[in-house]
């Protein structure tokens, strides 16, 4: 397999390295903005947009979500189209891939839908500290695992490929997709414009403030682009 860039597709160059090809994945507004402050979730994608991105979940080895994106959204995180997880049974691979989540404060219900919703190996990440009350709060619902004090997306990145993840796509939500981006460990960024603003200042945005090693100086390059109804998909391969 190749170990450079996959301009055709994604994922490529996996063999050989020390921590999971990082996909990062967003729907924003406009302006920025990955939600709003209503009671009910706003909808950037179309169904579409929602398909492409069950593609990348079926190419993964495991999806990432911040605790904090559980905690208001709930969300399953499985491979929706049946076709895709009969091909990665058929592949010997399991119908969904492995969930992961991390948290700082350790702050995560057992009975939300990542812990509860289909077969599959589950990783909650915690500070060291915290790992203690993480594991007695969810039992045998998940693996629990110290990264760090402060947690190190680095030391949970190797882990993760120690455990034989070798694709991650993560999903969000603004302070994840900050730790990641931050920190230099996104291989591709997969960001899908939405064609209206938000315009609220305490909506969460896409990322918070912070040092990006992709700054002016050194700029993204573009890879795909394409247009998917009346939104806008956009794929950047970071610069080391």
């Amino acid at each position: 397999m190749s170990t450079g860039r996959c301009l055709s597709g994604f994922g490529e160059g996996t063999i050989g390295r020390v921590r999971p090809y990082v996909i990062a994945s967003a729907a924003v507004s406009l302006d920025g903005y990955i939600d709003d402050v209503g009671a009910a979730r706003l909808m950037l994608s179309d169904d579409e947009d929602l398909d492409r991105v069950d593609e990348v979940r079926a190419w993964a080895d495991a999806l990432l979500v911040g605790a904090g994106t559980l905690r208001a959204d709930d969300p399953r995180l499985l491979v929706r189209s049946a076709e895709r997880r009969a091909a990665r049974v058929e592949a010997g691979r399991p119908p969904s891939p492995a969930k992961v989540t991390l948290t700082r404060c350790g702050k995560v219900d057992p009975g939300a839908r990542f812990f509860t919703a289909g077969e599959t190996e589950r990783y909650v990440y915690t500070c060291d500290r915290t790992v203690p009350r993480v594991r007695a709060a969810l039992g045998s619902v998940a693996t629990v695992v110290g990264a760090g004090d402060p947690l190190d997306v680095h030391r949970l990145l190797a882990d993760l490929r120690d455990r034989g993840i070798e694709r991650l796509m993560v999903e969000g939500g603004s302070a994840v997709h900050t730790l990641f981006l931050s920190a230099g460990v996104v291989d591709e960024l997969h960001v899908v414009y939405a064609p209206f603003f938000v315009g609220q200042s305490a909506a969460p945005r896409f990322v918070n403030a912070g040092v990006f090693p992709q700054g002016p100086d050194n700029r993204m390059t573009l890879g795909k682009s394409r247009q998917i109804g009346d939104l806008m998909f956009l794929q950047y391969f970071p610069q080391p």
